[in-house]
């Protein structure tokens, strides 16, 4: 089992490890008996996840001696909402959980945002732990300590930064996964490879056969790359003030196509989509060479990731909700674009014809 610690100013309270490895379960309980983060555990997760997973997590949680006890939502981005969290508050509080319980988030990104922000609110903070069963949340959303849920005019508009005790990503919830979950994730770990690592960008080229063929082996280092990026970032920036928003590369432009779509559109989608588009915008500003742009798009292109809009989108309401985008300043509208692969940075200065006229091309 490899692990990755991730060091945070509040060396006590906040810092934590990733555990990374197959059918770690069990190993996991043992971890948690051993820390004694808290008197009594509560698995969250969503319908689709309890079916699958949600009795054999227990059991095993159980088996070593841990008292866990679960409960569900109804899976998608439609329960990533306020109703969501006062159902899952409510249901703690007749099962009579206290500020010496936690919280275990058992799914993917819906999951891990709401119960992590159940957890920072909850008594006004409980303990909770990080267990992703998709690609996405294993590579991004349970890092970091961000935690949200979505507005009708935006999306993770109310959340907090709130680290977890830890994080198990156990792959073997990989093997379940649908061709659609793998996307959600594999456009998150092409963002990496675009804004930090060259290197592993060029291994994501000469690999795409294998990573589409979900070959494990390979994917286990791809997870352990991607974490290990993103541990080094909020090491530097936890909150956001600074360089963590590099990870924001195609989010700005991504997030807005979501909001647009009603969360129609899975969001590792809506990021593939904003990624091309805002490496369009880096070459049409000046700043990114042709050749660059053109191998992020035949990356995209390659692991099967959108990066055409649907047309029955409006480009006036993605720039609209682009506006009201969290990560803006007053007036200010904040977009990662690309100097090179592995050379990002944050401007303001995109005029908004450009970027309309953009994403009218991606529907062409």
């Amino acid at each position: 089992m490899k692990k990755i610690s991730v060091h945070l100013d509040k060396e006590i309270s906040s810092s934590y490890d990733i555990h990374i490895g197959t059918a770690i379960i069990d190993r996991m309980g043992l971890l948690v008996t051993k820390h004694n983060w808290a008197a009594r555990y509560m698995i969250v997760t969503d319908s689709t996840v309890a079916a699958l997973h949600g009795a054999g997590v227990q059991k095993t949680l159980r088996g070593v001696g841990l008292q866990a006890d679960i409960i569900d939502f109804p899976a998608g981005e439609a329960s990533k909402a306020f109703q969501t969290v006062v159902c899952i508050c409510d249901q703690l509080m007749a099962k009579g959980m206290d500020r010496t319980s936690a919280l275990i988030a058992l799914g993917g990104g819906v999951v891990g945002d709401i119960t992590g922000f159940v957890a920072s609110i909850y008594m006004r903070g409980i303990p909770y732990i990080q267990v992703p069963t998709t690609l996405l949340a294993q590579v991004d959303s349970s890092i970091g300590g961000k935690t949200g849920i979505d507005l009708s005019r935006g999306k993770n508009i109310l959340g907090t930064f709130y680290q977890p005790k830890g994080v198990f990503i156990d792959l073997s919830f990989l093997q379940t996964l649908k061709p659609q979950e793998l996307h959600n994730g594999l456009a998150e770990i092409v963002k990496y490879g675009i804004i930090d690592d060259p290197q592993f960008f060029g291994t994501l080229e000469a690999q795409a056969d294998a990573i589409k063929k979900q070959d494990l082996g390979l994917l286990r280092e791809i997870v352990i790359r991607s974490c290990t990026i993103k541990k080094g970032i909020i090491e530097i920036d936890e909150t956001e003030q600074g360089i963590r928003r590099i990870l924001n590369f195609g989010h700005t432009v991504g997030h807005a196509i979501e909001t647009e779509s009603g969360y129609t559109i899975p969001h590792g989608d809506a990021v593939s989509m904003g990624m091309a588009a805002e490496t369009i915008l880096s070459e049409r500003m000046g700043y990114l060479p042709p050749e660059e742009r053109s191998r992020i798009c035949a990356l995209i292109r390659t692991l099967g990731l959108p990066e055409r809009i649907p047309q029955g989108l409006s480009p006036q309401g993605i720039a609209a909700c682009m506006k009201g985008d969290k990560k803006k300043a007053g007036d200010v509208l904040n977009i990662v674009l690309l100097k090179k692969i592995g050379l990002p940075f944050v401007t303001h200065a995109v005029p908004e014809d450009l970027i309309k006229q953009t994403i009218e091309e991606l529907q062409g």
